[in-house]
């Protein structure tokens, strides 16, 4: 029931047309296949690619697996969101692997006049003049590909680890947002198998370089640097339900009402909230006792979950996990626990909860609450 989102710490798109251009500060990552028209920098026949590259804090990630995630059962997935998608195939597959070289994000961006070469490009890891990725004569367990048959002058593009390769695919009328399981990716940095340096997230080799006009394909994703709720993450997701009910009565009568309390409705970035939920019957049967029937909690159906969206724009932060977002309980009733740094801050979220109650599946709008910078 525990969800943690980590940010990118560093990202840049590589363009082969592009050779020596950074793009680090650019507020759009691009995965994309096309043809550039008069570009004077291109030697050769067209197409060009373009690749991207994230980096997360590895002392970040360290740490959670020390002092967050305790079961086992635990996944990261990394989510990229669409700013713009044109050309799309009737099914397109990115593929992401561990970047196997280090890189400086620079502070370029796109077509930048004079072009900014301050960080890693196409043909450099670094900044333009130093250090070139790799392009041949491998390190046993890395790679790089590049198209050198239709553009002779496309050698780079950076260099990965070849195993663990995590891959996205959706179709025509599918959300093109990424959503990739890239646990075994993680699993190999977390035991050194791998340097992290990051991942690089780029279209399938059976999709770079289609040497065909009509079949080029441009992803566009939101950046660190974009300034929206849509930044690139890390999403975590381990298991930490636990139901013990104790003397509490399962709620099973509709309607009902279900609230969310312990909820100051502002919390800083780095805040770990407890919420919990009151459950009660709207209508509580009659029968004699001394107190109100109204002061008491009950306990949430075993299948409950929560779900976090965007107040304004009704985007979903937290999605409803059948896994990852179950509600648990103890004697004092229904809780959750919400890592709250991995929301986006001066924004303001609503919790939802959802339960079944005989056959019926109840979904309640509840409490809102805003993460404050301050």
């Amino acid at each position: 029931m525990a969800i943690y989102k980590i940010f990118p710490t560093a990202d840049a798109t590589l363009y082969s047309g592009y050779r020596d251009a950074n793009t680090g500060l650019d507020e759009i990552l691009e995965a994309s296949t096309n043809f550039l028209i008069q570009n004077p920098q291109v030697v050769g026949p067209n197409p060009e690619a373009s690749r991207f590259l994230l980096q997360f804090n590895p002392a970040e990630i360290t740490s959670l697996f020390e002092t967050k995630i305790k079961d086992s059962t635990w996944r990261a997935d990394l989510r990229c969101f669409t700013a713009n998608v044109t050309g799309l195939s009737s099914t397109s597959t990115l593929s992401i692997n561990a970047i196997a070289e280090s890189w400086n994000m620079g502070t370029g961006k796109y077509l930048d006049l004079p072009e900014n070469q301050s960080g890693a490009s196409w043909r450099y890891s670094q900044y333009t003049g130093g250090t070139q990725w790799t392009t041949s004569s491998y390190t046993a367990g890395t790679t790089g590909s590049y198209n050198t048959t239709t553009n002779p002058t496309s050698a780079g593009g950076g260099t990965w680890y070849t195993g663990s390769e995590a891959s996205f695919t959706f179709q025509y009328y599918t959300d093109p947002d990424i959503n990739a399981n890239v646990t075994p990716i993680v699993t190999n940095w977390s035991s050194s198998a791998f340097e992290n340096y990051g991942v690089i997230v780029r279209q399938s080799a059976s999709q770079e370089f289609v040497d065909n006009i009509n079949e080029q394909t441009t992803l566009k994703y939101f950046s660190r640097d974009t300034h929206t709720i849509y930044p690139p993450q890390l999403e975590f997701k381990w298991d930490d339900f636990t139901y013990t009910t104790g003397s509490l009565t399962v709620l099973n009568t509709l309607p009902a009402t279900i609230e969310v309390s312990d909820n100051p409705g502002i919390f800083y970035s780095q805040s770990v909230n407890r919420f919990r939920v009151n459950a009660r019957p709207k209508y509580p049967p009659r029968v004699y006792q001394t107190g109100s029937l109204y002061t008491k909690n009950y306990a949430l159906p075993e299948e409950s979950y929560y779900s976090i969206k965007d107040v304004y724009t009704n985007e979903v932060a937290i999605s409803y996990d059948s896994t990852y977002t179950k509600v648990s309980c103890d004697s004092t009733g229904s809780f959750f626990d919400l890592y709250l740094d991995g929301l986006q801050p001066e924004r303001y979220y609503r919790i939802e909860i959802k339960t079944t109650i005989g056959a019926t599946v109840l979904i309640v709008d509840t409490e809102e609450f805003k993460i404050s910078n301050k």
